[in-house]
Formats: C-alpha cells, sequence, structure tokens
C-alpha cells in the first residue's frame, strides 16, 4: 500500500471537517505537485503531503469557532481565500457571507462577535497550526513537512502568522500551496466548472496578491502555465489523476504504520468537541481488552479507533448543542457513519473495516443508523464496536447531559440488551473490559436454558430427530421443546425462529 493512497483517502475527512466538497485537498494537491514541477522544487512528496493535510489543525479550533461564527464549518468556508490583511476584505466578506441562512437575529449577532474580536483570527491560525504539527509528529511524517505545516497562514511579505516568516523562511512547500490553495478557492466560488469567470477570478487574485501574500516565482509560473491547469481544477473527480502524479520514489518509499495513522486521525475527530477528547482511543482500548478472537483484533482495533471519523462532517453548532436537536440536525448526526464508511472504503488497505467502523450505531433490532442494519448484517467486531462506543460515551460528559457512572452506563447496557438492541457477548465483554461485574444474565422471551439450546440447533438447520441425538434427548422431548419455543416466540417457522436466535444473539452469525 502506498502512503500517497492512504494519506489521500483520509484527506477526505479534513475536506470535511473544513466544511468542503470532498475531494477538495486532492485537487488543491494535484494542482500543488504540478506547479511545484514547473518551478523546479525537488520536494514532491514534501509538497503532496502538505497539501494533502493542510485541514489536520482544523477541528482545533471548531469549538471555539462554532461559538464565535454561529457554525465551524460556515466559519472556515466564509473566509477560504480572503486576504486577513485588508480589512475592506475582511469585513465585506463578514456582511455578504457569514450565517447567510441563520435566523437574522442569530446573523447579526454573529457578526457582531467576528467584528469585534480581531484576535480571534490569530487564535485559528495559531490552533490550527499547532494541531497540525502535532498530528503530523504522530504520524511521524518527515520534517519537511511537519515544519511546512506550521507555515500554511504565512505570507511572502511577512504579514501572515503564526510567526510572521517571509520569503525563503517559509518552506517551499507552504510556498506551493499557498498559491495552489488561492487558486483552488477563487476558481471553485467565483463559477461554475469550465466557466470564464472562475479562471479570470483565480487570475486577477494571484496577480494581485504576487509578490505580497505568494511567491513571486510561483505566482509567475502559475500565470505563466495556467492554460494546462485549469482541467485539473475542472475535473469531476481527481483521484486518478491524484495516483498517477504520485512521484515514483514515493511509490516504494517509507510506509506508515496503520495503527499509528489510525491514532493520529482518531484524535483529530475526537479533537473537533471539548466533550469528544479521548473517546476513539477509549473505545479502541475497550475492544482491544474485550475481543477474545486474536486474528480479528487488529482490525477491530483499527475499526474502533477510526469509527467516529465521520463525526468532523457535522458542524459544532449540532455537537455541541446543550438541548435536544431538531429534526434536520438529528439527520446531520445520522449521517456522520456513513461518512466513516466512505472515506475508509476509498483505499483498499482500509475497506474491510469501512463497514464495521461505519456500523458503530446499528442495533441488532434494525432501529439504528445509518444503514438500519439487522442482527444477521453485523459481525462480532461491528457488534463490540456498538457497546463499546454506547459505554465510552455514557461514560463522557456531553453538551445535553452530564456523565453517566460506571454503575448506571452498565445498567443502560443492560437494558439495551434485555429490549434487543445490543449483542449479550459484546456488552459483556464491554464490562468486563472495564472491569465492571456482568449483568445477570436473563433468557428472551421466557425460554428456559434447556430451551435456548434447542432454539441454537433448530436456527442451524437440524431437524428434531438430530437434535435430539446431539443433546441425547428422547425425539417425543425434542419435539415438545421446539413446540413450546415456537409457542413462546409466536412463530410458525424454523426460519423465523432462526431470526429471532440471531437478534437476540443466542447463537453465533458464524456458521
Amino acid at each position: 500500500m502506498r502512503l500517497g493512497e492512504l494519506l489521500g483517502a483520509l484527506s477526505l475527512a479534513t475536506d470535511l471537517a473544513a466544511g468542503l466538497p470532498l475531494e477538495t485537498s486532492l485537487r488543491t494537491c494535484v494542482l500543488a505537485t504540478r506547479l511545484a514541477r514547473l518551478v523546479g522544487i525537488a520536494e514532491l512528496d514534501e509538497v503532496r503531503s502538505t497539501t494533502l493535510l493542510r485541514h489536520l489543525g482544523c477541528t482545533a479550533y471548531a469549538h471555539e469557532a462554532s461559538r464565535l461564527g454561529g457554525d465551524d464549518h460556515d466559519l472556515l468556508t466564509t473566509y477560504a481565500g480572503v486576504d486577513r490583511t485588508s480589512r475592506s476584505a475582511v469585513v465585506g466578506r463578514t456582511v455578504t457571507h457569514l450565517a447567510r441562512d441563520a435566523p437574522l437575529h442569530h446573523r447579526l449577532a454573529a457578526m457582531a462577535r467576528v467584528m469585534t474580536r480581531p484576535g480571534a483570527g490569530d487564535a485559528l491560525v495559531s490552533a490550527q497550526c499547532t494541531q497540525a504539527v502535532a498530528l503530523a509528529g504522530d504520524l511521524q511524517l518527515p520534517e519537511g513537512v511537519i515544519t511546512a505545516l506550521g507555515q500554511i497562514y504565512e505570507r511572502h511579505d511577512g504579514r501572515g502568522g503564526p510567526h510572521r516568516l517571509a520569503g525563503d523562511a517559509i518552506r517551499p512547500a507552504a510556498q506551493v500551496l499557498h498559491v495552489a490553495e488561492l487558486v483552488e478557492v477563487r476558481h471553485r466560488s467565483s463559477g461554475s466548472p469550465g466557466s470564464s469567470s472562475g479562471r479570470d477570478a483565480a487570475l486577477a487574485e494571484i496577480r494581485r496578491r504576487r509578490g505580497k501574500h505568494l511567491a513571486p516565482a510561483i505566482a509567475d509560473a502559475f500565470l505563466a502555465a495556467h492554460a494546462e491547469l485549469w482541467p485539473v481544477l475542472e475535473a469531476t473527480s481527481v483521484w486518478e489523476l491524484y495516483l498517477d502524479d504520485e512521484p515514483a520514489a514515493s511509490v516504494a518509499g517509507p510506509r506508515l504504520e496503520l495503527d499509528r495513522v489510525a491514532v493520529a486521525f482518531g484524535r483529530f475527530a475526537d479533537l473537533k468537541s471539548p466533550f469528544t477528547l479521548g473517546h476513539s482511543t477509549g473505545v479502541a482500548a475497550l475492544v482491544e481488552a474485550g475481543c477474545d478472537d486474536r486474528e480479528a483484533l487488529p482490525r477491530a482495533r483499527l475499526a474502533a479507533l477510526l469509527h467516529d471519523l465521520g463525526t468532523v462532517s457535522v458542524p459544532n453548532r449540532i455537537w455541541d448543542k446543550p438541548g435536544p436537536l431538531n429534526a434536520m440536525e438529528w439527520e446531520r448526526v445520522r449521517l456522520h457513519g456513513y461518512y466513516t464508511q466512505r472515506i475508509l472504503a476509498r483505499t483498499p488497505l482500509l475497506a474491510d473495516v469501512a463497514a464495521i467502523a461505519g456500523a458503530h450505531h446499528e442495533r441488532l433490532d434494525a432501529s439504528g443508523y445509518h444503514r438500519g442494519a439487522n442482527a444477521a448484517m453485523l459481525d462480532r467486531e461491528a457488534r463490540l464496536i456498538a457497546a463499546a462506543d454506547a459505554y465510552h460515551a455514557m461514560r463522557q460528559t456531553r453538551a445535553h447531559r452530564p456523565a453517566l457512572t460506571a454503575a448506571a452506563a452498565a445498567d443502560a447496557l443492560a437494558a439495551e440488551v434485555r429490549d434487543g438492541r445490543l449483542c449479550r457477548r459484546a456488552v459483556d465483554a464491554v464490562l468486563g473490559a472495564a472491569g465492571l461485574p456482568r449483568p445477570e444474565r436473563s433468557l428472551p422471551a421466557g425460554l428456559t436454558p434447556r430451551e435456548v439450546e434447542v432454539l441454537v440447533h433448530l436456527a442451524r438447520g437440524a431437524t428434531n430427530k438430530e437434535i435430539a441425538t446431539s443433546l441425547g434427548i428422547a425425539v417425543r422431548t425434542a419435539n415438545h421443546h421446539v413446540e413450546n419455543i415456537y409457542a413462546k416466540l409466536a412463530v410458525t417457522t424454523r426460519a423465523a425462529a432462526a431470526v429471532f436466535a440471531v437478534r437476540n444473539d443466542l447463537v453465533s452469525t458464524e456458521p
């Protein structure tokens, strides 16, 4: 597996976190790589990684950004590409774009907060750069990439931040990023794909900022070769272009440990809200301690670390809301598992954990989300992660409630088992991993232990005679047990009894 393919897939999460269309980072990366070749920059891997991960720090300030502008995604997209050194540009963008879809009184309040807190922009820059550098360090990326990620808001003229660097003190990778990102933003926001308005806006902005925000040599390279670069910005998808553009040396170059990548991106997701700090690694620890299948453990741990990657698609005005969610907000929340699955499915290396990670809110009775999967569709790892996620979430304070005690969380899980929503074995494993006693096992529908044994064989397709032989009982006794089972379950067929057995985790889903 190529490092570029893995980071390319996970860059989709950083797009969502910044409120951007999927593949924005990939598109900017392809453009930056081609620009770097035009100006003779040798460190192409550094350019690619810096551009891909340029939004790696954007969850750092999401909570504060939401309180400032009402919606962290809206705040980030409102000021994307705006010249922060121009007061008129900042005011103009605030008036025309900030909180456009919010009620008027909310919009006016957001505008007032932004305009009366001029230091908020510097705080955001500092927080994003600090987190990007830290997570890049967790990934053990090359030092040049780590340095460049701390310079994504610097300017050629020294008026950027957080360190007021100027000229060649800024890494070439960051200098190329500045041009490529501005071109992408202006082209996308100023017209439909292929329209002259988007192209004209991008060209005008590069000319205006040349020598100020942008390094002259790189700005000139774009202005000279722009005609051959527009297809990158106007392609429907750039995934194949991105893979084809990977430098030959990096295809066989260093590889990241999957676990280390998963830990870093799990932290990226958890840092979005102060209420979820440590959640992904906490769930992974419960899964690791509770998984009794050593062969399945690596996959289960990866899925647990990455299960909440899709939460970055939901703005913090929803996650941090202290009251109940409305229908539209709840729909956004229900989709975060879908985005987790979609991101992970992009690369073959993570495809086998995508469905497991995306299913952490599914329930055995099909009452969960996002697919409404039932027991037959959920394997052991998915059931374990669902139980671990539920327990760990209950043990954390959230915006709408205080943290539950360990005993209260255990009782809540036991209730979910009784109601047929969570897997009994998975809950037992999670509670054991948390050092809690397992809840007293009660059998569903008034079944006796012997009837459960009969039901397991019946669900697997055994005849009454085969059941009698396996359990060492008379055929007549087996017949009697089957009749009682059908009556208690209110079913008339083996298939219906099998569905009941699977939904209540009385029989393994494995043959």
